[in-house]
């Protein structure tokens, strides 16, 4: 809580959601002991879970109503959707791996969170079924926004993703107007894992 605080989150159902989602049940076993460490944490596959503070941020960027219908790409083990779910709607999230999916549906329903649908595939091309969204947040990098996740996104929606080619890359907040796509800001800059699928890294 203090580390989202200091990294500029003050918007209070951001923070009442990060009060009320235990991040050691959303880690693995062996690494429980630094789950409220504001540091990522290893998961299978060479991937991490976000840093709670940069999770923090990423989510109040959005901007969430509670009224949305959100699309998440990328699971993990689904901390960070949780804290979505606890500020939106619904939430639909993407993994590329079938076995992080299967584990971050039994996190969720293990702390009750009913109101998300975590499919497995490639979240360069979206979810398109549940589409339009509200508000997209991407959790790898690509040096521009799959088309794919622009076509599912309301006119006047937010999404945030990590613009750059992995490693070195700056957390950007778009809308998408009725023209396409607009940058609102960089939210900031952090080290993120690649975006792979059809429309990102191959």
């Amino acid at each position: 809580m203090t580390a989202a605080r200091l990294a500029g989150v003050d918007e209070p159902r951001v923070l009442d959601a990060i009060r009320s989602v235990p991040r050691a049940a959303f880690v693995p076993t062996e690494q429980v002991e630094f789950a409220y460490d504001d540091e990522p944490v290893p998961i299978p596959h060479g991937q991490v879970t976000t840093q709670p503070s940069l999770s923090a941020r990423m989510v109040q960027a959005l901007r969430l109503t509670g009224a949305d219908q959100v699309l998440e790409v990328g699971t993990g083990y689904g901390y960070q959707t949780a804290l979505l779910a606890r500020l939106a709607s619904f939430v639909t999230s993407i993994e590329r791996w079938p076995d992080l999916a299967e584990r971050a549906r039994r996190n969720l329903a293990a702390q009750d969170i009913e109101n998300v649908h975590i499919v497995d595939g490639d979240g360069t091309e979206g979810v398109p079924e549940a589409a339009p969204y509200d508000a997209i947040l991407v959790s790898a990098a690509f040096p521009q926004v799959p088309e794919a996740l622009v076509d599912q996104l309301r006119i006047g929606g937010r999404l945030v993703q990590p613009i750059g080619p992995g490693g070195a890359d700056e957390v950007t907040v778009f809308e998408r107007s009725a023209e396409g796509l607009v940058s609102r800001g960089v939210v900031c800059h952090a080290r993120f894992v690649r975006l792979y699928g059809r429309h990102g890294y191959q």
